[in-house]
């Protein structure tokens, strides 16, 4: 069968993406008076405000990833591949940049030019409005490959070039000249920065060295060394104290003051991953820095001895999320355990939202932690590898519970306190080799059940973390791994299943074995749908098997993936089980039918899925991604065709929320815009239409005289008297004012040779009538207001200036208004005023009295019709209020 999109899921957002190993790049609005932080984000760019870290705007996609990023005050430029794209507002691509052979990897904005340069050894110089090249310079990637650019302040047309080899070069970009060659300190230079003082620049090396230089006299001013590698990035602070930041590959940032000569404060662990960008905002005491962990964060400097704490923070997972649950009814949340060992929280409706509840810590006092001497790494959990939530009595004690990768006991977590729990579940007697493999929170919320790798099924309860029980006689359920748990929602039944193939049921209160069912198969996991009972288990031979958990029989078996199943999620009326797999498809299979109802393919395996418990967003995570993404379900906002799909079904490929096809460009041609369906002015020749002005402009023409009666003013208006600046006096001991003569005012009269002069509407009715098309004089009674075409229809008549050729020609435009079925209302208000005013005038002409008596016929035959529409629906109406159905 041929390939097809995905009829029930539509790609919407995607949550937690922040920022990726690109630097950012900072903007300044004089007319907002905000500071603008920009981050890379694969193929997009974000733009974020400094005050709240709030997402302001989202670019379009771009066909690579973006290497790098600069930003001036207008434009952001974004590098990808061999190409350079400006982009205004924050979203448009408005000019491209070709002219690179090699990867671009530098950008440096410089008033009306752009300098770029590539791993090639070419640097350009563009004309940022026409797009041509203005300078183009070749350097040996062998003898100076260029790492840092910079342009320094108040040298007019010069830019400072530094190299991997640890040489820098001021070169003149007007003139094309090299002005002086600097020898450098033996190690590749990795960062530039323009200090608050004229002449001296910031250098920072691979070996971890920061150069305090000045340019003009070429001389070393002071030295500082880090001891965590190579200088990822330099900031000055401009608000006052002589501090400058160097940022490293390791995540740390250190503070040296340069008064003193040595170093102030440094901050450990800033980033998780190397630090991508630290920029001091101008005259502010705010360090804004982004990493390749995704996160960004600001810090401000307000701390005793020059030391910086974290004021706002937005960080997502710094490895691919592992396991996505939706957390609790209102499906607005859901939780996400990375790779990273971290669980999270991300809001589908804000992301101030958002939870960190951080990383799981084998021993949580700070005071444990130093009298052991372990470091922070050493005394991190491993990754999440299966978790379990519950709303119900979380606000008493902590509703999460989580296994981790190799270890046997489970951990408990706060949602409400964002963070781990003092409780480590571990059964009695277990040998520290075996891990817990399942959980599952009871729906009371008191009882945690939890499997392990060898066999064992235990019961925890979660207010005090004491071990409760365990299910099977010598204290082994299964003979293998378990799988999966699963506990009904009265808390009377328990469902198990292993590796060894067998679906286990268990008495929850006396954990005693009640039935055992055998399976075709080795389950891979279990997921249960405690309000209809049914249970689904995913197998290692690619299928997927409901049990009845009533009659515990299987009663839908269904088969179609070609890769291991990853993950099930149940809609929230139990009706439709969504599957996700390795072979990169998503499936959604329909319970009552018992069919394959929607399939579609992505790009990148998905791990995780869970659907809503208000079934409007299915959530997926993938492979190698580090975002939650979110996908709408189009049945809820109209009708969707779903049909059984067929067993050959070829799924076509949806593109992953956040790099839609419709995004990436959004220049339409004049040949695509003409594609676009518009709407029909007139959807039938036996229907009525209403036209779309508001009912002021034709509901009050019959009440103009009423309306300017109730405006009449109380008394006229008066004007002021007038006097000069400076007031004349006659000559003479006394001094006496001189009074103008009276002056006769000028007359207010309008002559005769006024009123006799056509308006546009009367010239329009008149040409109109010639050639029967009176779309034209339509339109200017569309744009005059009540007032003004009351004035229009007065000046018809021959005493207004009119003639009776123009009542006539006014009589057959609505008459033509009436025959197309536009404008209805308009019409029977326009014919009613003009009625009002030019009856008598009609009644006298015979041509015109006759046009309006066949008027009147036309009227009548419309208003039947309508009358018979109007009175079926009425009795339809009455009925259904009446009847008993």
């Amino acid at each position: 069968m041929p390939a097809g999109g995905s009829s029930l899921f539509s790609g919407f957002r995607v949550l937690g993406l922040y920022s990726n190993h690109v630097a950012h790049a900072l903007r300044y609005h004089a007319k907002h008076r905000e500071f603008y932080l920009v981050t890379a984000s694969g193929q997009r760019f974000h733009t974020f405000n400094v005050n709240r870290l709030g997402i302001v705007a989202v670019s379009n996609s771009l066909p690579d990833d973006i290497t790098c990023l600069a930003a001036d005050r207008m434009l952001v430029f974004a590098a990808t591949g061999r190409q350079i794209c400006a982009f205004a507002r924050n979203k448009e691509v408005v000019m491209r940049y070709h002219g690179h052979k090699q990867e671009v990897q530098l950008l440096l904005p410089l008033g009306d030019q752009l300098i770029s340069s590539d791993c090639g050894g070419d640097v350009i110089v563009w004309d940022v409005q026409g797009g041509d090249i203005y300078l183009q310079l070749k350097f040996d990637p062998l003898s100076f490959a260029v790492s840092a650019i910079m342009h320094p302040s108040t040298y007019l047309n010069k830019v400072l070039l530094g190299s991997s080899q640890g040489a820098l070069q001021l070169w003149n970009i007007k003139s094309s000249k090299l002005l002086y060659t600097f020898p450098g300190w033996s190690a590749g230079v990795t960062a530039l920065q323009q200090s608050p003082a004229v002449d001296v620049v910031g250098v920072g090396t691979a070996t971890g060295r920061i150069i305090i230089h000045n340019i003009r006299l070429d001389e070393t001013l002071m030295s500082f060394t880090q001891d965590w590698g190579p200088v990822c990035s330099l900031s000055f602070r401009t608000d006052g104290p002589p501090i400058v930041a160097s940022a490293s590959p390791q995540g740390h940032i250190a503070f040296w003051d340069l008064e003193r000569r040595q170093l102030a404060a440094q901050q450990r662990h800033a980033h998780r991953t190397a630090v991508a960008g630290a920029t001091f905002l101008h005259g502010e005491p705010l360090l804004v820095t982004n990493g390749a962990d995704n996160a960004i964060k600001v810090w401000i400097f307000d701390q005793e001895g020059g030391g910086a704490r974290l004021l706002r923070c937005r960080q997502g997972h710094s490895a691919p999320p592992i396991v996505i649950r939706h957390h609790g009814n209102d499906g607005k949340n859901i939780l996400s355990a990375g790779q990273d060992g971290t669980l999270q929280s991300f809001s589908t409706v804000h992301e101030r939202f958002n939870k960190n509840l951080g990383h799981g810590s084998i021993c949580k006092k700070k005071e444990k932690k130093k009298k052991k001497g372990l470091s922070y790494e050493e005394l991190r959990l491993p990754a999440i590898t299966a978790f379990s939530s519950g709303v119900t009595r979380q606000s008493d004690w902590d509703g999460i519970v989580a296994c981790h990768r190799g270890r046997l006991a489970a951990t408990t977590w706060s949602y409400h306190r964002c963070t781990m729990g003092a409780h480590h579940l571990q059964p009695p007697g277990v040998s520290r080799e075996s891990f817990a493999s399942a959980v599952d929170i009871t729906a009371c919320g008191n009882f945690a059940v939890i499997g392990s790798s060898c066999g064992r099924v235990d019961v925890y309860n979660l207010q005090s973390g004491l071990h409760r029980g365990s299910f099977g006689e010598p204290g082994k359920a299964h003979g293998g791994v378990v799988r999966g748990v699963a506990v009904d929602a009265l808390n009377h039944m328990t469902f198990s299943a292993a590796s060894d193939s067998l679906l286990k049921f268990w008495r929850f209160k006396t954990r005693k074995q009640e039935e055992v069912v055998e399976l075709n198969a080795a389950p891979g996991r279990l997921t249960l749908h405690r309000d209809s009972g049914m249970l689904a288990l995913a197998f290692d031979d690619f299928t997927v098997a409901i049990v009845d958990t009533e009659t515990r029989r299987t009663v839908r078996k269904f088969t179609g993936h070609r890769g291991n199943i990853t993950d099930m999620s149940f809609s929230p009326d139990g009706r439709w089980l969504v599957t996700a797999a390795m072979d990169c498809t998503v499936r959604t299979w329909d319970l009552p039918s018992g069919s394959l109802l929607d399939c579609f393919l992505v790009a990148v395996a998905p791990v995780s899925v869970s659907m809503s418990p208000t079934g409007d967003f299915l959530a997926t995570a993938h492979v190698d991604h580090l975002g939650v993404y979110l996908w709408t379900n189009k049945s809820l906002c109209g009708p969707v065709g779903l049909r059984p799909l067929p067993a050959d079904y070829q799924p076509a490929e949806e593109t992953i929320p956040g790099v839609t096809a419709e995004e990436e460009e959004q220049e339409v041609t004049s040949e695509e815009a003409d594609d676009e369906y518009q709407s029909a002015e007139q959807l039938g020749a036996e229907l009525v239409t209403l036209s779309l002005l508001p009912e002021s402009r034709w509901k009050s023409l019959l009440h103009l005289d009423d309306i300017k009666r109730r405006n009449r003013p109380a008394a006229p208006p008066t004007a002021p008297p007038t006097a000069p600046f400076f007031l004349p006096t006659l000559p003479g001991l006394t001094p006496q004012f001189n009074v103008p003569a009276a002056v006769d005012a000028q007359s207010k009269v309008l002559p005769l040779g006024l009123l006799a002069q056509r308006s546009r509407f009367g010239s329009a009715l008149e040409s109109a009538q010639l050639s029967g098309s009176y779309e034209g004089a339509l339109r200017l009674l569309k744009d005059c207001g009540p007032a003004a075409l009351a004035v229009e229809i007065s000046c018809l008549s021959s005493e207004g200036g009119g003639a009776s050729s123009l009542l006539l020609a006014f009589i057959c435009m609505i008459d033509s208004m009436l025959a197309k079925g536009r404008d209805f209302d308009l019409a029977h208000a326009y014919l009613a005023l003009f009625l009002k005013l030019h009856l008598g005038a009609v009644a006298q002409d015979a041509v015109a009295m006759e046009a309006l008596q066949q008027l009147a016929s036309r009227l009548e035959v419309v208003w039947a019709e309508l009358r018979v529409s109007f009175n079926q629906s009425l009795c339809l109406l009455s009925y259904i209020k009446s009847a008993l159905l």
